[in-house]
């Protein structure tokens, strides 16, 4: 196997710290998800009680975090669940993992321009009073004929990726700084504004719109795993993994029930169903310049949110091609080094999506996906612990087999509330996967591992 060969060399360096590891979870979770989800699943799954959602999507992520945090310590590579699965589960796993990652990826960042969109439209009507043709900003579904600003942003991420326009650290912390000012920002100013009687009542839809809406709220949280894959370059993975990945989850659900809380005291639940629902519940606030920043902000923030999912997604199919479970003429790359093909592959496929497809439907496929290679991580690090019980493992899930069994309960309990549409489309993506990988990529990936071209 070429992933678990490559997982072998090299020796990467313990210098990060509990704080280092929480810094990089915040900085990576805390995006554009809170405000693409927020809204739909306050209205159509749980009302006000969205903040008991996060909670309890919150907790789940704990509980697949610390299965991650295992995986990923028995490789000594940085990487993907794909890449430390093919290392330590075999390759048929790694496939489906990836190939979930994959749909995941790509719907995610149909999902994120949707949200783009929605505050694009809002900020131009709000800033200089101009108001696109609805027909040109909505789905189909929702009465348009496509989407066309989640269509062209997509497309120029495209454009700066495949030319290699490179993005430094210092631009990706400005505007990760920017993400979580614009969150606070949001508490601080709508906080005074919040009516009681929007909350009233505070669980409209019962027990079941919780754990739904908590279903819907993972989208929020996916990147947590940056945390987990930082196990080897832990100086104490024992002690500082488990604090990092909690700690992480903690802050980021306490942020996303905090601003959940303040949207729907802002405005009546059911208003909030739009892809911009930041833009929804502050717009008839008349807040003046303070109203303005966040709406520019909140374009921002989004943006950099769906330049790191196009990103992530060309990555990680460049990783399948390179070990052979996909064509490798897709990962073919450019004068400048970019995967050109994948880029433009991949960036049409979310383009085509986001143009024509409606918000809670491609956030309800974003999340299942995810959960879905949750899960698959939890029954791993099982597997794992008895197949090969004396495998080094610089860090220990605890309490076992509780927490995995926690953990793939919660993804289970969570995937189940998603719509039958949801589960449909699903089911055909893994049909496709599956005649993709013994159609072609078990017999390529051997020829790879062996050497062959």
């Amino acid at each position: 196997m070429m992933a678990a060969s490559a997982a072998g060399e090299g020796k990467l360096r313990r210098s990060l710290g509990r704080l280092d590891l929480t810094a990089m979870g915040v900085a990576t979770i805390v995006g554009s998800g809170i405000f693409v989800v927020t809204g739909v699943a306050a209205a159509t799954k749980a009302g006000p009680a969205i903040v008991l959602s996060f909670v309890l999507s919150g907790l789940v992520f704990v509980l697949v975090a610390l299965c991650y945090g295992e995986l990923s310590s028995m490789v000594p590579v940085s990487g993907s669940a794909y890449t430390y699965s093919y290392a330590t589960l075999g390759e048929i796993p790694a496939f489906i993992v990836g190939w979930l990652l994959i749909m995941e990826y790509v719907v995610a960042s149909s999902a994120v321009s949707i949200g783009w969109s929605g505050m694009f439209v809002a900020t131009l009507k709000a800033l200089f009073g101009v108001t696109l043709p609805a027909a040109l900003t909505s789905s189909p579904a929702e009465g348009g004929v496509i989407n066309l600003p989640a269509v062209l942003v997509i497309l120029a991420v495209v454009a700066v990726l495949a030319g290699e326009v490179k993005l430094t650290a210092r631009v990706t912390k400005v505007l990760v700084a920017i993400t979580i000012g614009v969150l606070l920002l949001i508490i601080a100013i709508g906080a005074p504004h919040i009516d009681p009687v929007n909350w009233t009542p505070f669980t409209p839809f019962g027990l079941s719109g919780i754990v739904g809406g908590a279903a819907l709220g993972c989208f929020a949280f996916l990147g947590f795993d940056i945390v987990a894959t930082s196990a080897e370059e832990c100086r104490n993975p024992r002690r500082d993994l488990p604090f990092g990945i909690i700690a992480t989850v903690l802050i980021a659900a306490v942020l996303y029930a905090a601003v959940s809380a303040v949207l729907t005291g802002v405005a009546p639940y059911p208003t909030l169903n739009t892809s911009a629902p930041v833009a929804t519940a502050f717009g008839a606030l008349n807040l003046g310049w303070v109203g303005d920043l966040i709406f520019v902000a909140s374009v921002v923030a989004l943006a950099k949110g769906l330049l790191m999912i196009v990103y992530g997604q060309t990555r990680l199919s460049y990783a399948m091609c390179r070990d052979g479970l996909l064509p490798a003429g897709l990962a073919t790359t450019s004068r400048s080094g970019a995967p050109l093909r994948l880029t433009l592959l991949l960036g049409t496929a979310s383009a085509l999506i986001a143009g024509l497809t409606p918000i809670i439907v491609v956030a309800e496929l974003v999340n299942l996906g995810a959960l879905s290679a949750f899960a698959l991580v939890a029954v791993g690090v099982m597997m794992l612990r008895r197949l090969e019980p004396d495998r080094e493992r610089p860090f220990r899930v605890p309490f076992m087999p509780v927490v995995p069994l926690l953990a793939l309960a919660g993804c289970v309990a969570l995937a189940v509330t998603l719509a039958g549409l949801t589960w449909a489309a699903f089911t055909i993506w893994v049909v496709v996967g599956l005649v993709v990988y013994f159609g072609y990529g078990r017999r390529n990936a051997a020829r790879v591992a062996s050497g062959g071209r």
